[in-house]
């Protein structure tokens, strides 16, 4: 309780911030001073993040996970903000936040904390929590303003605290981070401390990602046909769902590539997603969506070939899988864990990607399907 009451007490010099800044030559404001427009909330209350004084201010009943996302999305970027903090304070700034799921695991989380620790941790402040700790901790918590710079160039990720570099990374080098998202939302994260950012802004640099999508709106619906069976497909806006029994496949084929799509199954599902496929014949793998824990091959397994971790996802609930097939080598990654490594494949051969409609009555939503060849 004690340490709550000395977190409210903000001396007015903390409060009183000079007027918003222009952003320098290339930059765009994020933050209009006044209103939240640019940003909303996520799983929390509209009451979390508010405008006060020139800055994005957090009320201490936000709780966490609650996390302030922009409305648009990013790939490569230089951005820039200043954070405040006294006393015991505990947050982060997300880079290449997802639509759904943990944003920590499937993007990046840059750490803000209050402690000025030494000996540099993987949960220091300017960490990529929780995996690599900074170079150095150089952090300011006595009432005090801290500049960050996040500099995102994939594959090189660098971050200075207060004009020092606490970060120089090359992702793909790292195994944790390697595939990690490489487009996502900017976001803002506090463990229920009040925590203010001022001036944010952006730079956008070139986009190096090159995806196919397979479904975003009803009109891509061209790119699939159905290959077996009589499934239930319907287009709604962005969702195609799926029920019957059935396979959707697409039109083109694919041999090595990665695959990202969201998945909201009804509970106790069974379907699946299959690749390198034949039209009608037996060749063909496939990826389970059976959200049943004790079964053989839980959501995420290859079936008949190997079992997965069972992921944490909840029933009816949307969630991020990631398929990555090169040659012999098989990787399912669900809200950013590893879930199922296989290297022994057979099939070397191109194939269609389908989506799998196995039991009527137990549907499977997707969006934002999109692949990649690698």
């Amino acid at each position: 309780m004690r340490r709550r009451s000395l977190l409210a007490a903000v001396p007015l010099a903390g409060r009183l911030l000079p007027a918003r800044q222009a952003p320098e030559e290339g930059f765009t404001s994020l933050f209009d001073g006044q209103t939240m427009r640019g940003w909303s909330v996520r799983e929390g209350p509209e009451s979390a993040f508010y405008a006060s004084d020139g800055a994005i201010a957090i009320h201490q009943g936000a709780n966490f996970p609650t996390w302030l996302r922009s409305d648009k999305q990013y790939e490569n970027f230089d951005f820039r903000c200043e954070f405040f903090l006294q006393g015991w304070m505990d947050g982060g700034v997300y880079l290449h936040a997802p639509e759904h799921g943990r944003n920590a695991w499937t993007g990046f989380d840059i750490k803000l904390f209050h402690k000025q620790d030494a000996r540099p941790l993987k949960e220091s402040c300017g960490a990529i929590f929780p995996v690599v700790a900074p170079l150095k901790v150089n952090v300011r918590s006595r009432g005090e303003w801290n500049a960050l710079r996040v500099l995102m160039d994939w594959p090189r990720l660098r971050v200075w605290m207060n004009e020092e570099l606490v970060q120089d990374l090359d992702v793909e080098a790292a195994p944790e981070l390697r595939h990690r998202l490489r487009r996502g939302y900017l976001g803002l994260e506090s463990l229920s401390y009040p925590i203010r950012f001022r001036n944010p802004r952006i730079r956008e640099l070139p986009s190096k990602e090159k995806w196919e999508t397979l479904y975003e709106e009803p009109g891509d619906l061209e790119k699939w046909f159905v290959a077996e069976g009589k499934p239930k497909v319907e287009a709604l806006g962005p969702v195609l769902r799926m029920d019957n029994l059935g396979h959707l496949a697409t039109r083109e084929q694919y041999r090595d590539f990665e695959l990202h799509l969201y998945l909201r199954p009804s509970k106790w599902s069974n379907g699946g997603v299959l690749f390198r496929c034949d039209k009608e014949g037996p060749r063909r793998y496939e990826i389970q969506v059976h959200d049943v824990e004790n079964a053989v091959y839980p959501t995420g397994s290859l079936y008949y070939f190997q079992r997965a971790i069972y992921p944490k996802i909840e029933p009816e609930q949307w969630f991020l899988m990631q398929l990555v097939v090169k040659e012999r080598d098989c990787l399912v990654r669900i809200n950013g864990e590893n879930v199922m490594e296989h290297h022994e494949l057979e099939n070397l051969a191109p194939g269609h990607i389908m989506l799998q409609a196995h039991q009527m009555g137990r549907w499977t939503e997707y969006k934002h399907v999109r692949v990649k060849k690698l």
